[in-house]
């Protein structure tokens, strides 16, 4: 063996003990036939010998051809020049890990274009994404939820609303709210407890939610005070929909430790014609002072805005 060689081979065997001493996938594979050319020991240990077999074979499950994946069209530029690094983030199906795939076109010992690919296990990394793309989507469910009912929350109501009213102008399409308070309802808590009030503001949601379309924002704006915004909706289906929740809440019996009780609620109706025209806060107060109106006029009734 003369020296050129023998330094060749020396070279050779270092970096072979350099890669296979790594913490991470690295292999070469042949651009046209996706023959496996080496594999280090990390991927010997984890997918077994290559045995000259394709990338594929080796490194996926039931795969009859390359990856959907497969980044060797992205690796060679028109004129067959290598394009540089590409990085992925793959799903390995052999064994559901998550892996970051650093690719290359490089020159291979016999001069061809070869794949190297070094793949760094990354499914912590991945977990700890997940769960925290989980603990904010529920955040923000919190954020937007009233804790007692479960309904919108007055900062979901708003959010929701004027998305809604920006939809009905571009759509000319009408839009209605209805905002009721329940009647006497500080009485209930100082004669039952707060926790028959919970419970009574509880049972109002779920009988209103039994009412209402899947389309309409329903929220509890705070206290005993809740709204609806209907979006394609008359004030006369609104003050439809008021009367039936209103007989609906006169029929709804809550059972104390002193026997049945009923809680009515006072109702304020506006809405929309021409949504361009005015805005939610426009809506939300002239209900409001309907809603004024039922209350001052002996309660468990329902005004419709002038």
């Amino acid at each position: 063996m003369n020296s050129n060689n023998k330094d060749l081979n020396t070279s050779h065997q270092a970096v072979t003990t350099i890669l296979d001493s790594l913490d991470a996938l690295v292999y070469v594979a042949d651009m046209d036939t996706h023959e496996l050319l080496f594999m280090n020991e990390y991927g010997r240990k984890k997918w077994g010998n290559p045995a000259g077999r394709k990338c594929w074979q080796v490194l996926q499950t039931k795969q009859t051809g390359p990856c959907s994946f497969c980044t060797n069209p992205t690796l060679l530029d028109k004129q067959g020049k290598p394009t540089g690094v590409q990085i992925t983030e793959i799903k390995n199906t052999a064994n559901n890990q998550w892996y970051q795939c650093r690719d290359q076109a490089v020159p291979w010992l016999d001069g061809r274009l070869v794949r190297i690919e070094v793949a760094t296990n990354i499914t912590d990394r991945k977990l700890m994404e997940e769960e925290l793309h989980i603990a904010r989507f529920k955040a923000e469910q919190l954020a937007d939820t009233d804790a007692l009912t479960g309904l919108n929350n007055r900062r979901a109501f708003f959010n929701l609303g004027k998305q809604l009213l920006h939809q009905a102008e571009r759509n000319l399409t009408p839009v209605a709210l209805i905002m009721f308070d329940l009647d006497y309802f500080k009485q209930i808590n100082d004669q039952y407890g707060h926790a028959l009030g919970d419970e009574t503001l509880v049972s109002i949601a779920r009988v209103t939610e039994g009412q209402i379309r899947s389309s309409d924002v329903l929220a509890r704006l705070g206290g005993e005070e809740f709204a609806i915004l209907m979006p394609q909706a008359t004030l006369e289906q609104a003050l439809t929909l008021a009367q039936r929740l209103s007989q609906a809440f006169f029929e709804n019996k809550i059972g104390t430790n002193k026997g049945q009780i009923t809680c009515t609620a006072s109702f304020g109706v506006s809405a929309l014609e021409v949504v361009s025209t005015k805005t939610l806060d426009s809506l939300i107060a002239e209900a409001d002072k309907a809603l004024y109106v039922a209350k001052n006029n002996g309660r468990n009734q329902i005004r419709a805005a002038n």
